[in-house]
């Protein structure tokens, strides 16, 4: 099932209308949608190096504007924001201890599903201005990052990407995480 929702991401990304695809993507996986929108802001870039930045600001925009709308319905709409972690096989309790502790933000750096931590966000209540500037900043950098690569190194930077996905947004979260223990120590 995710290689056809994969090839048909594949083919919107090469059609006229990829940027308003991109937007609903990313959009969606801030509430629900379980594919990140990287897989389609990649290619587009690929496709039209020009327009590398027009594109993060667009996904940025869409997926901050998502990840808030997920953060309503898990501070709102408990039910419905338990629902939609459990079609993912999501539980918002072994998180608990983050939003307790004050760290709750640093889940936006950790490669989760966004949907998961906009909505957990809500659920245990992290002041909105926190969750909405950490999702600017730390996903900003994410698809910045992607779409820098890309555009600077090509077809060979998307082919590594795709392949290790999971560990450069790991290394990017780390690193972040680090930036934040660090102000937090230092200051």
């Amino acid at each position: 099932m995710l290689r056809g929702v994969y090839d048909w991401m594949m083919r919107k990304a090469a059609s006229p209308q990829a940027p308003a695809w991109l937007a609903l993507l990313a959009f969606c996986e801030g509430v629900f949608f379980p594919i990140p929108p990287d897989v389609m802001l990649a290619p587009m870039v690929l496709a039209q190096r020009d327009r590398a930045w027009r594109y993060t600001a667009i996904c940025l925009s869409a997926s901050v504007l998502g990840g808030s709308i997920g953060y309503t319905v898990g501070y709102f709409l408990h039910p419905v924001g338990i629902w939609l972690l459990e079609l993912t096989g999501s539980d918002p309790h072994p998180f608990e201890h983050w939003f307790r502790e004050g760290w709750g933000f640093v889940l936006l750096a950790i490669p989760i599903p966004y949907k998961v931590t906009a909505i957990v966000s809500g659920f245990f209540k992290l002041y909105f201005p926190v969750f909405f500037a950490a999702s600017l900043i730390i996903r900003g950098l994410r698809f910045g990052l992607v779409a820098w690569l890309i555009r600077r190194y090509g077809e060979p930077m998307q082919a590594f990407v795709e392949k290790r996905l999971g560990l450069v947004v790991s290394a990017v979260g780390l690193a972040l995480i680090g930036l934040v223990l660090v102000l937090r120590f230092a200051v």
